[in-house]
């Protein structure tokens, strides 16, 4: 078969030879057989494909080496070469040395030596085909006429030289068959890896098809059943955090969800609906949980009370941070263990009744160290003045830092201060200076209004809902019984001695203000208490004020009804305001102010006509003194009456209005006479 393909090829040389019908030609040359031997036309070999019998890989140095068949190899002489007759002829060396390779091609072990002995420079072919590709070379037609080129003897130079040449493209061919092999089974397991890769694609889409077919199918059963399984099931989290878990907002959070879940499942059981397994496992669960839950709440909460009985320590910083932050525990274990929860509120109120008794206590015996004006009988209006009994005076009245029993002065500016602090126990102590009564009284008490405030609104906030307001109530009043006594022993001890009218008003208008201030806070359980100092103070100022209306008197019925003195001495006297018309001004003027917004139902208006009157009829008792001299009797009586209305000029207030409009008609009157 590769006679076929060499057949017609220019490997002639230059001389003819006249073919020899009955014997073989010793010349190296093929015979030709038909007009298709083209040096181009491949034919198929027997048991080998057609594509290992390709000639596109046969290197331009093979095709060459047939084409240049003639020529002789330099240094070499056949001048004188003969024609051996012995010599096998060409055809049958070819077609031996062929039919070697067609032995390794049908034995595949040879076949597979021989391949794989390929080598780089096998490889290293170049191929010339005259410009045609391998379609159109196997597509070419072969010559209609074949000449028939006659046979020449073959020299053995000749023979040898073509034989190498053969061989040359024998190993040419054989190496672009083994190429093309390997060429083929590289493209052979990449048809199969394909194929391999398709099959992969394909299960992935069809594994990527059932998946999202579950992944659905598992979406519809966790919408159906996600609310029961939520409802039934407990995660490990939840658990951990209620049983080991520190107590904080996130605790308290959870336990709600407990609570919720627990009321949710007992309502399930109660019902007649229908029980299942995890209903039962679930509620010892539940069970557990809230008992550990109230170990813990009531653990905590013990921890806060004892805290509240450390020294130097601030209840309302603890109550803001450790109670009102975990308000629900208390309700969580009120509700689960109300008998718990009742014991911890026992030792709660214990614990704040100690605490506020002893805080203020403290605070009192700061306040007692604050010196304080005493003002006693001899500071009333019918007294004799000091210009006039200075010898007395000195020795009837105890030593002390000058005052003024009848000014309000400077003192009303402890109703108007926007100043609402209370003193420190500190300053207390170390305050040098000397105060009237009402400024230990405020301070004590706009103390205790302020701590009863915080913790009123701390009841309300962390007991309820658990407690009723009534019995927050008496929580209240359990817990300040004791603080409030206090307060009460402190404004009687203040005003139990005095006859400082004026700091008593002032003490009942701060008690008033604070009643509003309460009011306004929405604190009503402090009530009583300020009821309870309202009943110590309006009957001691009654009982004040029935000691001034008592000297006044004293000191009308000391004058005489009939004028003394002769007409010469009487000249002589003088027609000034009496020195008990400039202290009931004084009074006046305090009182007055100190009630411009004060109803005409209060004890004070009684108290202020009856003074008056007193006053009215001393003065007109002393202008008997003047004798017959009627004129210097009303000059004295409305220089008097017009001090009182210059005094009391610039008061506002409905009782204000009523006493000026009193004393401007006494005026007015003595004016006209005179």
């Amino acid at each position: 078969m590769w006679l076929d393909r060499l057949a017609g090829g220019p490997l002639i040389a230059s001389g003819q030879s006249t073919p020899q019908p009955g014997s073989r030609s010793y010349s190296p040359l093929p015979r030709r057989t038909s007009n298709t031997l083209s040096p181009y036309v491949t034919s198929q070999r027997a048991c080998h494909s057609p594509r290992s019998s390709s000639l596109s890989l046969v290197s331009n140095d093979s095709s060459t080496s047939l084409l240049a068949g003639s020529r002789r190899p330099n240094g070499t002489s056949l001048r004188h070469s003969s024609t051996i007759p012995n010599l096998a002829d060409s055809l049958e060396t070819l077609e031996r040395l062929l039919s070697e390779p067609l032995k390794e091609k049908n034995d595949p072990d040879k076949q597979h030596a021989r391949t794989s002995s390929i080598t780089e420079a096998d490889l290293d072919l170049d191929f010339d085909f005259g410009g045609l590709g391998l379609k159109e070379l196997a597509s070419s037609h072969a010559p209609e006429e074949a000449t028939t080129i006659p046979r020449q003897p073959q020299t053995v130079e000749d023979y040898h030289q073509q034989r190498t040449k053969f061989e040359d493209l024998h190993r040419s061919i054989t190496a672009c068959d083994d190429v093309l092999n390997s060429v083929e089974n590289n493209l052979a397991d990449f048809r199969n890896d394909l194929a391999a890769v398709s099959a992969d694609i394909e299960s992935l889409q069809e594994r990527s098809t059932a998946l999202n077919r579950r992944l659905g199918n598992r979406r519809e059963v966790e919408k159906a059943l996600g609310p029961l399984v939520e409802e039934l099931s407990l995660s490990p989290e939840v658990i951990s955090k209620i049983s080991t878990g520190h107590i904080d907002e996130s605790w308290a959070k959870i336990l709600t969800e407990l609570d919720r879940r627990s009321a949710a499942h007992k309502k399930k059981t109660s019902s007649a609906q229908q029980h299942n397994k995890a209903s039962e496992e679930l509620g010892p669960l539940f069970g557990k949980l809230t008992l550990k839950a109230i170990e813990r709440i009531r653990d905590f909460l013990v921890a806060q009370i004892k805290a509240l009985r450390s020294p130097h320590i601030n209840a309302q910083i603890i109550q803001q941070q450790n109670f009102l932050r975990f308000k629900d525990l208390f309700t969580f274990l009120h509700k689960h263990h109300a008998t718990l929860a009742d014991e911890i509120s026992l030792a709660y109120m214990n614990t704040m009744r100690w605490y506020y008794h002893n805080q203020f206590s403290r605070y009192e015996r700061a306040l007692a160290k604050i010196k304080t004006h005493i003002l006693d009988k001899t500071d009333t209006l019918g007294h004799e003045d000091t210009t006039r009994m200075t010898a007395v005076l000195s020795s009837a009245r105890a030593a002390g830092p000058p005052h003024d029993a009848f000014n309000l002065g400077r003192r009303i500016d402890l109703l108007k201060t926007t100043n609402q602090t209370a003193m420190s126990s500190y300053l207390a102590e170390e305050d040098q200076a000397t105060h009237y009564l009402e400024v230990q009284f405020r301070n004590f008490n706009l103390a205790l209004i302020d701590n009863a405030t915080a913790e009123y609104t701390f009841l309300a906030t962390f007991f309820s809902p658990a407690l009723s307001y009534s019995q927050i109530s008496k929580t209240f009043t359990y817990i300040f019984e004791s603080t409030f006594e206090l307060g009460q022993n402190l404004s009687k001890t203040l005003v139990a001695e005095t006859f400082d009218a004026l700091g008593i008003l002032l003490c009942i208008r701060l008690n008033q203000y604070f009643a509003f201030e309460l009011q306004r806070r929405k604190v009503p359980v402090v009530d009583g208490y300020i009821n309870g100092t309202n009943m110590l103070l309006w009957p001691r100022l009654q009982v004040v004020m029935d000691r001034h209306c008592e000297s006044v008197r004293q000191l009308t019925n000391g004058l005489p009804s009939k004028p003394t003195r002769s007409a010469a001495d009487v000249s002589k006297m003088t027609a000034a305001p009496h020195v008990v018309t400039q202290r009931f001004g004084q009074l006046l003027h305090g009182f007055l102010a100190l009630s411009a917004e004060a109803g005409d139902d209060e004890p004070v208006v009684v108290s202020l006509r009856r003074l008056r009157s007193e006053i009215e009829t001393f003065l007109a008792k002393q202008s008997l003194s003047y004798g017959s001299d009627r004129r210097k009797s009303d000059r004295f009586l409305y220089n008097n009456y017009s001090l009182i209305v210059t005094i009391i000029g610039d008061t506002t207030g409905k009782l204000a209005t009523e006493q000026q409009g009193h004393f401007e008609q006494l005026k007015m009157a003595h004016e006209l006479d005179s």
